[in-house]
């Protein structure tokens, strides 16, 4: 008889132990951190609360596919989104049919809080694939997979398997018994968020594109349990920050030789803190879109041409720190394609409405500038 390797096969699963005592000290920071956004939020205007949304979405769009090795061009997502909202402007559409499907299934999963089926998780398996493949290779797409899988990673010539999965026809039982949980279980919301991310990675049910239904699976439990009307923070721009201790943990979690008990106080407080640090990447984010408000307000009252408008939206798009050495007169032209004596008239003019300053210490030809934020 083959020895058993993974959760799955043991008697036990999914009966997943935590100690909540463990956890409640991190429960009640994440569930503070929350509840400041959100009162930050209330007090956001539509056109507010709309470009936080714009960036947010954006960045977790890009990032959880990131996680997977699909690099994304943002202004196609940015595009994407806009088009849905229809309430902001976009001068240049650069959306194509797979960002405008993402988008689609982020919004699903963070507005729409309706029970998650089968079908629902093939519309959103379908928006990720909407050619029928993954790269190369044709996929089943909008249905299980039919075949055996395992993760599996190469180095100096030699493969490893990381985890091999369930067999193809234990999935729609497997499938049913977890939305069965995700659909009626009473639990913590971050408690739940980690459990569904873990148990279907665990069944990993698709040819392709189960981390990131995973990471949206992961945002419907918080939208829906937490009440939001939209998500304002990135769950996989937390994790790609740390993406080697996403796939470490997943390994030591999913593994009878180091998880003998199916113990997972390790995944609830690795990805409770993952949680905690898109919260507090999003306050900064809010920091950002309130200082380009007021900024605005400021700069409202005078006549600024394109130019002039781009750079200040790049300026304040790079946040605190600004452009790296901040902005001089050849970045100028290179970002506005203008001329060389073009970007110093506009630099001057700039500096006369006290919309940008001189950083101090910088001169003659090293002249810098950055935002001036204060009015």
């Amino acid at each position: 008889m083959q020895e058993k390797q993974w959760i799955w096969q043991d008697d036990k699963y999914p009966d997943f132990k935590f100690d909540r005592n463990a956890l409640s000290i991190l429960l009640c920071k994440v569930s503070r951190e929350d509840g400041k956004l959100e009162g930050i939020l209330d007090s956001f205007h539509q056109k507010e609360l709309e470009s936080l949304l714009l960036e947010s979405t954006a960045q977790e769009i890009v990032e959880s596919s990131q996680i997977e090795g699909e690099i994304l061009q943002k202004e196609s997502v940015r595009s994407s989104i806009l088009k849905r909202l229809q309430t902001l402007d976009d001068p240049q559409d650069h959306s194509t049919d797979k960002s405008d499907g993402l988008v689609e299934m982020f919004m699903d999963s963070s507005t729409n809080h309706n029970i998650l089926t089968n079908e629902r998780l093939f519309g959103w398996h379908n928006t990720l694939f909407p050619s029928g493949y993954s790269g190369l290779h044709k996929i089943n797409v909008a249905s299980y997979r039919k075949e055996d899988i395992s993760v599996v990673s190469q180095k100096n010539g030699r493969e490893k398997i990381h985890y091999t999965a369930p067999p193809p026809h234990v999935l729609l039982n497997e499938m049913n018994r977890f939305l069965e949980y995700v659909n009626n279980a009473q639990e913590n919301p971050y408690i739940k968020a980690a459990v569904v991310h873990l148990w279907f990675l665990t069944i990993h049910p698709f040819d392709d594109g189960n981390g990131r239904i995973a990471r949206a699976i992961t945002n419907y439990i918080l939208s829906k349990e937490l009440a939001y009307k939209q998500n304002y923070y990135s769950i996989s721009n937390a994790i790609a920050k740390d993406k080697n201790s996403y796939y470490d943990i997943l390994e030591h979690t999913q593994k009878l030789l180091y998880n003998k008990e199916l113990t997972i106080n390790s995944w609830i407080e690795w990805h409770t803190n993952m949680i905690k640090y898109a919260i507090e990447s999003s306050l900064k984010q809010v920091k950002t879109v309130l200082q380009k408000s007021l900024f605005w307000e400021r700069a409202r009252e005078y006549s600024l041409n394109q130019r002039e408008i781009k750079i200040l939206n790049k300026l304040l798009d790079a946040g605190e720190n600004g452009f790296e050495g901040g902005l001089n007169s050849k970045k100028y032209l290179s970002i506005t394609k203008t001329s060389l004596a073009t970007a110093k008239r506009d630099i001057k003019d700039l500096l006369e409405k006290d919309l940008i300053e001189k950083i101090e210490g910088s001169s003659g030809r090293n002249t810098r500038y950055k935002l001036q934020l204060k009015g």
